[in-house]
């Protein structure tokens, strides 16, 4: 008790010497402590997005572009798979299939046009507001609502991708009528609309101006009628019955679709039928795909773990010697403390009692980062997710 009395009373006369090997002791520690949490939790998030997902139907092309699309609502734009492929689903009967339409962005989020079955699909629950129910509304994510300081009552409007596309992409301003509680997933980072009004976005329905405009009455001028029409920028009660789509909607797209299967052998008879190469759509199982990139990424950590390794014992040798030379530099002092009687064991008890409260400092800071870390990981690496989509 003596020894550790003394020891902490010399640690705090050098306090500024002390605190800095303390501090360097806790890093050493606290960083392969907190990357293997993070790279545990990353892991976890992505493999879990992928098990949450029996079978995503699209166009045949790269599995990880289509996964990343559909899942993630990553920049990735595979090729659109048609509605006939969704009532195909339907009809078989084999399964539910939920369209994914993630063509289009606002204010930097994905505007996600699907069905209501999504929600129940992933659980989704509204911390404010109500569902979709007209065409035109938006619910929005949690970090929709947080980064962009919006809510219930709030509007948002799409945003083109091409400047120069006169072509049929309007934006359109769309309510917000709930937002979804938080879930730590890229559900998060989502804008969520009726499918037809992610297609009113892309061009394929449009409403009509009315022929005789307010000018026109207050002018007294006759209207003249002709097939121009005004495709609206805002869907209101007043313009919302003259909405309607050209064209049949089994040809409309739509980017991905979320399959459901009834059961294992639903699933395995589904999978069968998209066996084909020369089939134009593909049935993938995220999980494996997820699962296939994981090893693939995780394949560093090996190598992380051996450098991580090499760095803390070069770190520790450093603070190895660091503390030899302090006690070098003290030996004028421990001299002093043998010609008055102290023995050379209460002497190492003395320096042992310094080395193990420095090194208790050091893993009680490190300890409580880590907890820091692990209490935040999700959130954290949902963050990180949606960044890198």
């Amino acid at each position: 008790m003596n020894a550790l009395y003394l020891a902490f009373a010399y640690l705090r006369y050098h306090w500024a010497r002390s605190l800095v090997l303390t501090l360097v002791a806790a890093l050493i520690l606290f960083v392969p402590v907190a990357t293997q949490i993070l790279l545990s939790t990353s892991e976890r998030a992505l493999i879990a997005r992928g098990n949450a997902t029996p079978l995503l139907l699209g166009s045949r092309g790269s599995q990880l572009d289509l996964m990343m699309a559909a899942l993630y609502f990553s920049d990735e734009r595979p090729e659109p798979v048609p509605m006939r492929e969704v009532e195909a689903i339907w009809d078989s009967g084999l399964g539910i299939p939920i369209p994914v339409h993630a063509a289009f962005s606002s204010s930097g989020f994905r505007i996600v046009g699907t069905s209501l079955d999504y929600f129940d699909f992933r659980a989704l629950d509204l911390s404010e507001g109500r569902g979709l129910s007209i065409l035109g509304d938006a619910v929005i994510g949690a970090t929709v609502a947080s980064t962009l300081g919006k809510g219930v009552g709030d509007a948002l409007v799409s945003s083109p991708e091409n400047l120069f596309d006169l072509d049929g992409v309007y934006p359109l301003e769309m309510p917000i009528v709930g937002v979804l509680a938080p879930t730590n997933s890229p559900d998060d980072d989502a804008i969520f609309v009726d499918l037809k009004t992610a297609w009113v976005i892309q061009g394929i329905g449009h409403g009509h101006e009315d022929v005789v405009t307010a000018a026109q009455v207050a002018a007294g001028s006759e209207a003249v009628s002709n097939a121009a029409v005004v495709q609206y920028q805002r869907i209101t009660e007043d313009n919302i019955e003259s909405f309607h789509f050209h064209g049949s909607q089994d040809n409309f797209p739509t980017s991905a679709v979320i399959v459901v299967p009834n059961d294992t052998r639903a699933g395995t008879i589904l999978k069968g039928r998209y066996l084909d190469g020369e089939n134009p759509t593909q049935l993938i199982e995220p999980a494996s795909v997820i699962q296939g990139l994981v090893d693939r990424i995780f394949r560093i950590k090996s190598l992380l773990d051996v450098v991580t390794t090499i760095i803390a014992i070069a770190a520790f040798a450093a603070i190895g010697l660091a503390v030899f030379l302090s006690y070098r530099l003290r030996a004028k002092e421990i001299a002093t403390a043998v010609k008055l009687g102290a023995k050379r064991g209460m002497v190492l008890r003395l320096l042992s009692a310094e080395t193990f409260t420095l090194l208790s400092l050091s893993t009680m800071i490190a300890a409580i980062g880590a907890a820091i870390v692990a209490r935040n990981a999700e959130a954290w690496v949902g963050w990180l997710l949606s960044l890198g989509a």
